[in-house]
Order: C-alpha cells, then structure tokens, then sequence
C-alpha cells in the first residue's frame, strides 16, 4: 500500500486581506518577518499583497517592497490582488506568480468594491489577460490569472444571489481568458448544502478550472464548508493566520479561515500540506508583536495540539526540503 498522501495547497492570505481589514497599518518588517515564518513553517502559496490606491489602503502601500522580499524564496509562489488593469500591469512589473482579480457577482457589492459592474469588471479581466499575455518574457514564463469571484454565496448589501448569475459570471470570466476561478464567501454567509450546490453548478460551466475556495468564517461554518469543498474535489483553500482578515465593503463579514486550523484538520483527515503547524502557530508571535490588541483567533492556538496528533503528520526535514512537494 502507498503511503503517499493526498496533497491539498493552503495559501496564505492575511498578508493582504487579514492586513486591509483592519485601521492599523503592519510595519513593512514585520511583514517580512511573516512572510519568513510562514516559509519556515512551510508555506508554498502566499497572496502577499494587492494594487490600489494607498491613499483607499494605506495597509498595501508597500506592495512592491513585500512582493520584492516574497519573490526571495524561489520555490515559493507569490500572489497579488488587483482590481483593475493598472494593478495587473504593476503586479507583472514585480514579478508575480499569480493575479486574482476580484468580480463580485453582486452588482451592489461590485460598486461598492472596486467601482464597476460586474460586466464592467469582466472586460478589466480581460484586459488583464490581454496584458499578461503580451508581457515581456510571457511565451517562456506564464502568469496564472485567477477570477476570484465574490459574494458567491451571499451578499449584505444585495441580499440572495441567484445561482444562475454566478454561473453566468464564470463563463463570462472562462470566455475572458481566467486560468483558474476561484469561489469566494467574502461575506461569511454560505452553508454546506449552498456550498455543494454552487460548486456543482460552477464546476458544469468550467469544469478543473474550478480549484479553489476563499472561505470567511463569520458565522462559525467555515471548517464544514471545507469538508464540502473536499467532497466535491476542491484541493485548494484559502487561509489567514489568526483569522484575521474580512471585507471594508461587506459590513458584518469577518476574518477567513484559520490558517493553524484548517491544516490541522487537513493533516488530521491525511491529506499533505507541507506545513508545520508547531511552527505555524510559533508565527503567531509576528502578529502579536506588531498588532498588540489586535483580536487574534483560532481554536488550535487556543487548545495546543492533541497528544494522539501523529508525529508523521509533522513536516520532520528542513525547510529546504519542502520544495519537493511543491507542485
């Protein structure tokens, strides 16, 4: 019998959405220093920064200097946010693994958020494709353009969001050149059935384009609807350290899912992550010594590991050596 385990990819997320959820602004070495524990701990994926105004987020006005430090690791895959195509373009000029764009399936949510329709954000999607595209170097080094669609499974300022319109976003978004879509509760509002029903229905229009899951835990279901997502052939999660994180546009909504948490309950069920959660909840420290007073959440950080936790589910070489599960 194999002992290879099943690999699912958690990304780190708090560098941007944890960070431009909340009024203080993370000094540029401390967010170094996360990057670097996250690393250690052994974090692949990170989505480090987005491109927008600094005067509309003064948390990512040090876009540049934190992608610089990311692009350090060389088997680490760094990711940015952009709203538009001016931010795409800075984004290439980094060197970025990966873009997500945000297209909000609410039309009020989608103004409120970065300005535009969603219609009018597909054409800026595709504007970006068009950009990555035609980016010095592209034929030999491919950027992944990620459509993170939003308030998939609910809106606080729209209310109910017909299915039929968030499958008619992923064509629109799959049409406009997306490689990868990706399912965002940006407001905390899904349910397991909700989730299992919406995935189905997205995977019909885009078939293994659809990978990836950006879940809020507002509401305390964040964890069941992963289980979801792992029923129905999601390998990719987004997560933010301590739980931070949650929308300026979507009042109520808060932080995503618990880093610490989420891989424990992965490696507890016997999928690969390549993270070491002794070190994970360490990192912790990084956030407590640059936000003091910030709330920081999580029930594992909270509880400690478990005795009957198997020793093999710890990552047991160096640091370096997690390159090898990188995909």
């Amino acid at each position: 019998m194999s002992d290879m385990r099943e690999r699912v990819v958690v990304t780190e997320v708090g560098m941007r959405d944890g960070l431009q959820s909340i009024a203080r602004t993370m000094p540029t070495e401390s967010k170094r220093r996360w990057i670097d524990a996250a690393y250690a701990a052994g974090m692949r994926h990170m989505e480090v920064a987005s491109f927008v105004p600094a005067r509309l987020l003064p948390q990512m006005a040090d876009a540049d200097e934190v992608i610089a430090h990311a692009l350090g690791y060389r088997d680490l895959i760094v990711t940015a946010l952009v709203p538009n195509l001016k931010g795409a373009q800075r984004a290439l000029e980094c060197g970025v693994h990966r873009i997500v764009a945000p297209i909000s399936v609410s039309t009020a949510h989608s103004l409120a958020n970065v300005r535009k329709t969603p219609a009018e954000m597909i054409d800026a999607f595709a504007a970006m494709r068009e950009a990555i595209d035609s980016a010095p170097g592209s034929s030999t080094r491919r950027v992944e353009l990620i459509a993170g669609l939003s308030t998939v499974f609910g809106c606080t300022l729209q209310g109910a969001v017909p299915y039929e319109d968030i499958a008619a976003i992923a064509r629109d978004a799959l049409h406009a050149g997306a490689d990868v879509i990706a399912l965002g509760d940006t407001t905390g509002e899904a349910t397991p059935r909700q989730v299992g029903e919406i995935i189905e229905i997205v995977r019909g229009a885009a078939g293994d384009k659809l990978r990836s899951l950006h879940l809020h835990d507002t509401r305390g279901l964040a964890l069941a609807n992963t289980l979801i997502g792992l029923q129905h052939g999601i390998r990719e999660f987004d997560a933010s350290l301590a739980g931070l994180g949650g929308c300026p546009h979507a009042p109520g909504a808060t932080g995503n899912v618990n880093t610490e948490d989420l891989v424990f309950m992965l490696e507890s069920m016997g999928y690969e992550t390549g993270i070491d959660l002794t070190r994970l909840i360490a990192s912790r420290a990084v956030l407590a010594d640059a936000l003091p007073g910030e709330p920081l959440y999580g029930y594992l950080a909270r509880a400690g590991l478990p005795k009957q936790f198997a020793a093999s589910r710890q990552i047991e070489s160096s640091p370096s050596s997690c390159s090898q599960v990188l995909q």
